[in-house]
């Protein structure tokens, strides 16, 4: 029976990678309960648990006496002499004697097993969180198995792993057999054993990414100063080059993009801006909010605001659609931007426009009332201003901002 017993845990210890000394040490303590059960509190024993001969020995040690007061710590001379007493102990002396495992009982042997499996599956689960805990941050790959609701299960090293609706790439289609990557982003322990959530929308995974790609990043020659992300849909990098001989967009971006496209492809097609790090917040700030060009900054660094002026027509480039580019930018700089709005005097404007070119845009008839009215280019109209139009008595309030707006909209493209 305690071969049985070995044969059956040391095949955990293959399958389950549990250590031999640890399993030994689990077989130690449970076996020495189930002897303090069947001989007492008090009684004096040695285990010895031999895993590579599939092997327990258990010996009981008791003290030789006349009178036996304590059956579980003495024997008596005479019950020794009657086992045969080859060694001619005396009274005083300790009797060691052999017990076979099976002696114990059967309930005691079952309890035992259940006991140490109780014990490995604890062990098991410490294995499982202690090597998760130290990937904290780490990328993973893993086949999905099963798709939930909310969350999508994956297997990685026959361990199950948790990719939450909230960590997962909003839009990015999943399938069961799957190969996937994430980071580890969180291990906690828990009654039913631990719980790995892992995550695909954490910046983190993203800079791991470019770790893999980007040898200059791995090396330490280039170094990632900050991300913002919304993930899915557009992510900005700032990176800063501890070499001056190596390029940081460059080395991030590599050779026909080779390099920022694998990241790219990875991340469900998410657009990502490298740009360069710089300590200085106006210059951070123009360039988080680029290719859009910008007027002016004024910089409050003790509240973390910046005020940018720019062109109306530069204003939709830099708040970007639904606003993603302006709040990237925020959470790169770390600056909160208010954006002003300007508007370009004429003098600014470079080219003009002769109203012919607009007549399809404005229509033939507001093209004819402004022609009669001597406006003969999208400037002199611009001059002219809102009040001035109104003074033609062919044209209300609505078509005159309707003008304008075409007028403005041109130029501008033109510009």
């Amino acid at each position: 029976m305690n071969t049985e017993i070995i044969e059956s845990f040391s095949q955990m210890v293959k399958v389950k990678g549990i250590d031999k000394d640890v399993l030994g040490g689990i077989l130690e303590d449970v076996f020495g309960i189930l002897i303090r059960k069947k001989f007492g509190e008090e009684a004096r024993y040695q285990l010895v648990v031999n895993m590579d001969r599939g092997d327990i020995e258990i010996y009981l040690e008791k003290e030789i006496v006349e009178k036996v007061e304590n059956p579980s710590t003495q024997i008596s001379i005479d019950e020794v002499n009657r086992r045969g007493n080859e060694d001619e102990l005396e009274v005083g002396d300790d009797y060691i004697e052999k017990i076979e495992p099976a002696s114990l009982g059967r309930r005691l042997i079952t309890l035992a097993k259940q006991s140490l499996n109780q014990k490995l599956r604890e062990v098991e689960k410490e294995i499982v969180y202690n090597e998760y805990k130290e990937m904290l941050g780490e990328i993973v790959v893993g086949d999905i198995y099963q798709i939930r609701k909310n969350d999508i299960l994956i297997n990685h090293n026959k361990n199950e792993l948790i990719l939450p609706r909230q960590e997962q790439i909003p839009f990015e289609k999943y399938k069961k057999g799957q190969t996937i990557r994430a980071i580890v982003k969180e291990v906690k322990k828990t009654n039913k054993g631990p719980i790995i959530t892992i995550s695909r929308a954490d910046n983190l995974f993203l800079k791991r990414l470019f770790e893999i790609e980007v040898p200059e990043i791995y090396d330490g020659i280039v170094e990632i100063k900050a991300i913002a992300r919304e993930p899915g849909e557009r992510a900005k990098v700032a990176v800063e080059s501890q070499d001056n001989r190596v390029d940081a967009v460059g080395s991030c971006v590599g050779m026909k993009g080779v390099r920022i496209h694998a990241i790219v492809r990875e991340l469900n097609n998410e657009n990502i801006d490298v740009i360069h790090y710089s300590d200085d917040p106006e210059i951070f700030i123009q360039r988080a909010l680029a290719p859009a060009k910008i007027k002016k900054i004024e910089i409050d660094e003790d509240e973390k605001k910046a005020i940018v002026y720019a062109d109306s027509n530069q204003v939709s480039q830099m708040v970007g659609r639904n606003g993603v580019n302006i709040r990237l930018a925020m959470k790169l700089t770390g600056y909160d931007i208010e954006i002003i709005r300007e508007e370009k005097s004429l003098e600014e404007y470079e080219d003009d426009i002769e109203l012919i070119d607009l007549k399809e845009e404005l229509g033939a008839e507001i093209y004819e009332i402004l022609i009669n009215n001597r406006y003969d280019t999208a400037l002199e109209v611009l001059v002219a201003g809102k009040d001035k139009l109104l003074e033609i008595t062919e044209l209300d309030e609505e078509q005159v901002d309707h003008i304008l707006e075409i007028i403005k909209s041109r130029i501008e493209e033109e510009d």
